[in-house]
């Protein structure tokens, strides 16, 4: 078994969170060459005060002379990394479910990166993202963000316009405003729908784009009085 070996350490290491201001103040009362900051751009009072908790848990758990990898070691490291509060079979069942949902989206229609789009719409592709981004600004088109990147819909764009968004996807997005985001509009698009006869609104775009008008326009009331 590999074995990794750590320095005794002589002293408990300090730990701190709070304001910039505060946490500076804090290290000038402390004598030390090193020093491992960590900025939270964001977070909440708690919320730091939570992650100061952790790392100093950690770093307590490496004082207890630690020199074999052993599975009590890495269990205790686990247990340390865990929240205190064990999720509930209620929002795990809907993590699943998300889950699943998610995966039909990805897998039910073709999504685009801004590059594959700029490409065989013919746009510039030395910035490929700024015309898609003006679309979606404009509310031409929609997207759902995965791996820190846009997926844009290939049956929101008109295969007769030149692979530009259909026109009257403006308009259904439009009736839906801010009640749903990119995830949202695309299990809308890819559900069977009662209003369409059981098609899908991003099968009839094309064809009968006043039909799926009229379904974003029942789906959207059925949101504000819900």
């Amino acid at each position: 078994m590999t074995t990794i070996e750590f320095e005794p350490i002589s002293a408990p290491i300090p730990t701190f969170a709070g304001g910039l201001k505060e946490v500076r103040d804090q290290l000038g009362k402390v004598k030390g060459d090193q020093v491992v900051a960590f900025v939270l751009d964001g977070a909440s009072e708690d919320e730091a005060k939570a992650i100061e908790q952790v790392i100093s848990r950690i770093i307590r758990l490496t004082q207890n002379t630690l020199t074999t990898r052993s599975n009590e070691t890495l269990s205790s490291l686990v247990e340390t990394l865990l929240p205190k509060d064990m999720p509930s079979p209620a929002l795990l069942k809907e993590a699943r479910m998300m889950l699943r949902a998610k995966e039909a989206v990805l897998n039910g229609a073709d999504w685009l990166t801004a590059a594959q789009v700029a490409s065989i719409a013919g746009l510039s592709e030395k910035n490929p993202s700024a015309q898609l981004h003006k679309w979606k600004r404009d509310g031409a088109i929609f997207a759902i963000r995965r791996n820190a990147l846009d997926y844009y819909p290939g049956y929101a764009l008109d295969a007769a316009n030149e692979y530009r968004p259909h026109r009257a996807l403006r308009q259904v997005l439009a009736r839906f405003g801010d009640a749903k985001d990119g995830w949202g509009l695309a299990y809308w698009f890819q559900s069977v729908n009662s209003f369409l006869g059981g098609q899908r609104p991003m099968d009839v775009l094309v064809k009968n784009p006043d039909a799926v008008l009229a379904a974003a326009a029942d789906e959207a009331m059925g949101i504000a009085h819900a």
